[in-house]
Parts: C-alpha cells; sequence; structure tokens
C-alpha cells in the first residue's frame, strides 16, 4: 500500500479552532467558555448533553474541550468512552469537567457508574459534558441514567449544508496554499464520504498526491486518488 494512502487514516488532535461552526456558535461559545473557566453556571447549566447525527462534530467537540481543559490556567478535564473502566467515572475534587461520549453505547454496569457521577458532580461541584447519537428521551439506557441526562441544557449539533462544506474546504485550502475548484469539491462530496474529518483528510491526501506525481489538482487526479483509496479498501 502507498505510503500516501496510509496517511489518509492519520488524525490531527480535535480543536475548537478546526471545528467548523455553522449552526453550532451558541454551543461552541459555552463549552469554549467553560474551557477557559469563564462560565458562571446555574445548576442546570453544569450538565450539558449533545446530540446529532454521525459525522456532525460530537466527538470533535468532546476532544476539543478536553485538549482547551487540559492547557495552563484552563479547566481540569477527563474524557470517558462509552467502553472506559468503571474508575473513569469516579469523582475527583481536581477534575471540573467530565466528558461522556457514545451514551447509546454504555454498558450496563458503566449506565450505573454513569448516574453515580451525575450525582456527584451535582452534590460536589463541575460539569457533566454527554453526547450520544439520540436525544436523552430516546436513549436505550437506565430509566434513571435517561432522566439525569435530560435534565440540564440539550443541544441538537446541526450538520452542515453540503454548501457550507465546499466553503469550509475551499477555506482550507485557500489555507494551505491549494487550488480547488468548487467542481473538485462537488465530485469530492458526492462520490466520497460526507462528514467533515475524512473530507478534510482527502483534501489532504490530495495536496500530497498533486505534489508526489507534479500533476495539477484536477478531477482526473482526484479520480485516480479516489480509485486507489476504494482498492485499498476492498478485501
Amino acid at each position: 500500500m502507498r505510503q500516501l494512502l496510509l496517511d489518509l487514516s492519520a488524525q490531527q488532535p480535535p480543536t475548537f479552532d478546526t471545528f467548523v461552526t455553522g449552526q453550532n456558535a451558541e454551543l461552541l461559545q459555552r463549552l469554549q467558555d467553560i474551557a477557559a473557566a469563564h462560565a458562571q453556571p446555574t445548576l442546570n447549566d453544569r450538565f450539558i448533553y449533545l446530540w446529532g447525527e454521525t459525522g456532525a462534530g460530537k466527538t470533535h467537540l468532546l476532544h476539543s474541550l478536553a485538549h482547551a481543559g487540559a492547557q495552563e490556567g484552563a479547566i481540569g478535564s477527563r474524557l470517558i468512552p462509552a467502553d472506559a473502566d468503571d474508575s473513569a467515572f469516579d469523582y475527583d475534587p481536581s477534575i471540573q469537567c467530565y466528558l461522556l461520549d457514545d451514551c447509546e453505547q454504555l454498558p450496563p454496569a458503566s449506565q450505573i457508574a454513569a448516574f453515580a457521577l451525575f450525582n456527584q458532580i451535582r452534590e460536589r461541584g463541575g460539569y457533566l459534558v454527554s453526547a450520544g447519537a439520540q436525544p436523552p428521551a430516546q436513549l436505550q439506557v437506565r430509566e434513571d441514567l435517561r432522566t439525569r441526562l435530560g435534565w440540564g441544557l440539550i443541544y441538537q449539533l446541526h450538520g452542515l449544508t453540503d454548501d457550507e462544506k465546499i466553503a469550509a474546504l475551499t477555506q482550507s485550502a485557500q489555507a494551505r496554499g491549494m487550488a480547488v475548484s468548487v467542481a473538485i469539491l462537488s465530485y469530492l462530496l458526492t462520490h466520497y464520504r460526507r462528514d467533515m474529518p475524512s473530507l478534510s483528510r482527502m483534501l489532504d491526501a490530495l495536496d500530497r498526491y498533486s505534489l508526489e506525481t507534479k500533476r495539477p489538482i484536477t478531477l482526473p487526479l482526484l479520480r485516480d486518488l479516489l480509485q486507489q483509496e476504494a482498492e485499498n479498501e476492498t478485501p
């Protein structure tokens, strides 16, 4: 396999700066304020639940908050994936922000641990920012946990429209000094994965492929790269 194609799986650490905001400006600002310890929350505001379709950016935002929370002078944070050990749900006074991802995938024991963590945060302070594929009322989890997850602020992450994706990719290409036409980006949208992380990685790969082959970025070049990627994924 070409090293170029191997690079398609490489990901940069998610940050707030690389999140394409779209219609999610209010949520983004709230999370940035939490990370910087600028928020002055009420009790309900300390519990935030994000939901949306795959690729909308839920995990990106949780990782961005964890990354920002790890910086000097920022709020301490802990990222808790659905398959984490039960010890990850232990309350720690030095951690002020707990980030729980993929709530719909929590196994039974972790659901109990998450419920206990919620109660500890409520009593002793901190934030719980959770994410799932459905709104809390539709989660297939314990009733007590489902109720708790729906207790605070609930945000639906709105996916980008095709025009917004093209605009974001155009801006990213220009920042790299790439000349990529709207026609090429439209073709990419209709012939490749549609989530922004995958599209951004393919844009990076297209730039490298153009430099490697000494060919301009054209539709034939993109088709060649997509064909190689498809062949690489075929068992």
